[in-house]
């Protein structure tokens, strides 16, 4: 289990880290969601020791990650996938890491065989891997001791679609068995398809958290619908307080589906497409997140001028 308590880290008058309490659950895999410059990576490193915080704590099964003997047997741990001697082969990585943990050489073979890096892979220098080989290594490198729980920071990152997949189900499969995964990303939809716990952050401050479901319900309705009336439709709706807006060739209703058939009965206007137009996850995260997104959504375009070639111009 991952305790954090009121977390906070300044520098000067910049807080990267405001304020922050959650647990992570064993048993779960629990997703750490915001923006690129959120504050995840810095949560992380508090953590682990590497970053000392300005108040509040972390402990991680009770204890101060710093107060736990041999801690790679307990807490394994990817903030980055480069972090390590670019001169030295992928085995190389492995077996120090096993010799400082008092693991048998054996170890090292299952990790190599478990995140598919082949005998010719794993002789290959740091500095030769590909972003995603750097990735595998260091998935390989946190599990090395048989830990009860992982922090992982972006280890999707370089990961083809078949090693993303594959990934989901190491990690599922981890907390499957009772242990703790807490994993960053700015990738939301892939942390949804594994995460039984969300927890979204911006500006150093936790904006929600929840599982997919409790965030949802706190999602406003919203339906498309298309009818064969329109007008007649968005009157009806208007009239009974319901916020309507064009949606291509039909409407964005401020209700659920079953609210907006019950009114188009009333008013003899024949449907012919009625669905959910709830966003999901993304779209909520964007919009607690916004304040903190580099983009904005893009001006309307004009359409390009319509004028005659200039002489000489090639046609």
């Amino acid at each position: 289990m991952i305790t954090v308590e009121g977390l906070t880290r300044t520098y000067g008058a910049y807080t990267a880290v405001d304020d922050v309490s959650f647990v992570a659950q064993p048993g779960r895999v629990t997703g750490f969601l915001g923006p690129n410059g959120a504050g995840k990576t810095t949560t992380m490193r508090i953590m682990v020791g590497l970053t000392p915080p300005t108040r509040g704590s972390v402990t991680i099964g009770g204890h101060r990650y710093a107060d736990i003997p041999n801690p790679g047997r307990h807490v394994g741990v990817l903030l980055d996938a480069s972090a390590q001697h670019a001169g030295r082969t992928g085995r190389e990585i492995l077996t120090l890491g096993a010799r400082t943990m008092g693991l048998p050489m054996s170890r090292v073979d299952e990790m190599l065989a478990l995140v598919s890096l082949d005998d010719s892979e794993a002789k290959r220098r740091l500095r030769n891997y590909s972003l995603g080989m750097k990735q595998r290594l260091g998935i390989a490198h946190a599990l090395l001791g048989d830990p009860s729980v992982l922090i992982l920071d972006e280890p999707a990152n370089g990961l083809d679609p078949a090693g993303i997949r594959w990934m989901r189900g190491l990690l599922k499969g981890y907390a499957d068995r009772g242990g703790t995964v807490l994993l960053s990303s700015h990738l939301l939809h892939e942390v949804e398809l594994i995460a039984d716990e969300m927890i979204l952050i911006g500006h150093g401050r936790i904006v929600a958290q929840g599982d997919k479901e409790s965030l949802l319900r706190e999602e406003r309705p919203s339906t498309l619908v298309t009818s064969l009336d329109n007008d007649r439709l968005a009157a009806a709706l208007q009239a009974a307080g319901v916020g309507v807006t064009p949606a291509g060739g039909g409407l964005r209703v401020d209700a659920d589906p079953t609210s907006v058939g019950r009114a188009a009965l009333e008013a003899g206007v024949v449907l012919t497409d009625l669905r959910s137009g709830s966003r999901g996850l993304e779209d909520l995260f964007l919009q607690l997140t916004a304040s903190t997104q580099r983009e904005q959504p893009a001006p309307p375009t004009a359409p390009f001028a319509q004028t005659q070639p200039t002489q000489g111009a090639v046609r």
